[in-house]
C-alpha cells in the first residue's frame, strides 16, 4: 500500500511540475502577496530631478550620491493601489547603470512585495547624451552661434545606437521578474519616454541667462525633431519586450521652462537654476546646474495625473498631452 502511495505521490508530482508556471518558485517573505508595491527605474527624469525635497543621502551630501530622489517625483504623486511606491531611479543613470545598480534593489523588492507595475524611463543619458547637446547649445548661445548644425546629423545614428541597449536593460528587468517567481503578465511594465522642456514660443526677453540661454533654432530642432526621434525609438524599445510605452513628447506643450513669461508658476519645468552656494564648494560645483531643464514639482504632478490614467487603462501604447483646462491628460493608441 505504501508503495502505491508513494508511486501516486511522485505522478502527483509530475503533474503539477508540468503544469505549473513556476516549478520550485523561490522563496519569497511570507508577506509579499498581501503587501504591494509600484516600482521606479531609470534616470532624472524619473528620479525626481528639478522637483526638490530630496530623499536625505541622494543630494550629494553622502559620499557624491547625487540621484535626486525628490518625495514630489511622479512614482509618488501616482494614484496607483499600493501598500508602497520604491523609486530606485538615480539622476544620470545610464542603461549600464540601471542594470547594475538598480536591479539588484528590484530583486530585493520583489522578493518582500508584490509588485504590480514597474515604470522605466532610460535611453536619454546613453548614446543620445541629451543633457550633454542642451549643455552644448547653451555653450554655442553664449558663443552667439548654433549647436544644431553640430549635433543634428548624428542625431538618429545616437538614437540607432540607444534602442538595442535599453531593450537589452528592459530585457534584464523581465528577468529579474522571472527569477523572483513573477510572470510577465503579473505586473505591468510600462517605458516613458521624454518630453521637451523648452520651446521656441517663449519671449525673446528670457532667451538669456535669466530664463533660458538658448537660441530659437536650436530650440526648434529640439522640439520638432530631437524629442520626436527619441520618442520612436524608445517606443521600438519597448515594443520587443513586450512593455507598454507611454508617450510624454508633448506632455510639456505650453509649459515648458520659460514659457510662462513673467508667470513661472504656468511653467512644468525648471529655467536655468544655479546652485549658487554650491558653486563656492568643489564638491558640489559640478553639479550647480543639474536641476535645470528638468521636470518640476509641477510638472512632477501633471506626468503622475496622466500615468495614473494609463496604468488604469487596456491600451498598449498612450501620449500625455495638454487638455483643454490646461491639465496633461491620457490619449490612448490601440
Amino acid at each position: 500500500m505504501r508503495k502505491v502511495l508513494t508511486l501516486a505521490a511522485i505522478g502527483l508530482l509530475a503533474i503539477v511540475l508540468v503544469v505549473s508556471d513556476h516549478p520550485f518558485p523561490p522563496p519569497s517573505a511570507p508577506d509579499r502577496e498581501t503587501r504591494t508595491a509600484v516600482v521606479a527605474l531609470g534616470d532624472s527624469t524619473m528620479s525626481g530631478e528639478g522637483a526638490g525635497d530630496y530623499e536625505p543621502g541622494t543630494d550629494g551630501e553622502d559620499g557624491g550620491n547625487w540621484c535626486h530622489r525628490s518625495r514630489g517625483a511622479e512614482i509618488m504623486k501616482a494614484g496607483v493601489e499600493a501598500d508602497r511606491r520604491f523609486n530606485l531611479a538615480c539622476s544620470g543613470a545610464n542603461s549600464d547603470k540601471l542594470r547594475n545598480e538598480q536591479l539588484p534593489r528590484l530583486r530585493e523588492v520583489a522578493g518582500s512585495h508584490r509588485v504590480v507595475a514597474i515604470v522605466v524611463a532610460i535611453g536619454a543619458n546613453d548614446d543620445p547624451r541629451f543633457s550633454e547637446i542642451l549643455n552644448k547649445c547653451f555653450e554655442a548661445w553664449g558663443k552667439r552661434s548654433d549647436c544644431t548644425s553640430a549635433v543634428a546629423p548624428e542625431w538618429t545614428k545616437r538614437v540607432k545606437r540607444m534602442v538595442p541597449k535599453v531593450e537589452n536593460t528592459l530585457s534584464a528587468v523581465r528577468q529579474t521578474m522571472r527569477d523572483s517567481g513573477y510572470l510577465d503578465s503579473e505586473y505591468q511594465l510600462v517605458v516613458q519616454s521624454y518630453a521637451a522642456p523648452v520651446s521656441p514660443k517663449m519671449p525673446r526677453s528670457l532667451q538669456n541667462l535669466s530664463g533660458c540661454p538658448l537660441r530659437t533654432t536650436d530650440l526648434e530642432w529640439v522640439v520638432e525633431e530631437a524629442v520626436p526621434e527619441l520618442s520612436n525609438g524608445l517606443r521600438t524599445a519597448a515594443s520587443e519586450v513586450g512593455a507598454r510605452f507611454l508617450d510624454l513628447s508633448r506632455a510639456g506643450e505650453g509649459h515648458e521652462a520659460c514659457a510662462g513669461g513673467d508667470d513661472p508658476g504656468t511653467e512644468w519645468f525648471t529655467r536655468l537654476s544655479v546652485d549658487w552656494e554650491g558653486l563656492t564648494d568643489q564638491r558640489r560645483s559640478s553639479h550647480a546646474l543639474q536641476e535645470s531643464f528638468h521636470p518640476n514639482a509641477r510638472g512632477h504632478e501633471q506626468i503622475a495625473r496622466c500615468l495614473t490614467e494609463f496604468l488604469a487603462a487596456d491600451e498598449r501604447a498612450g501620449a500625455c498631452v495638454p487638455r483643454l483646462d490646461g491639465s496633461l491628460g491620457l490619449s490612448t493608441e490601440s
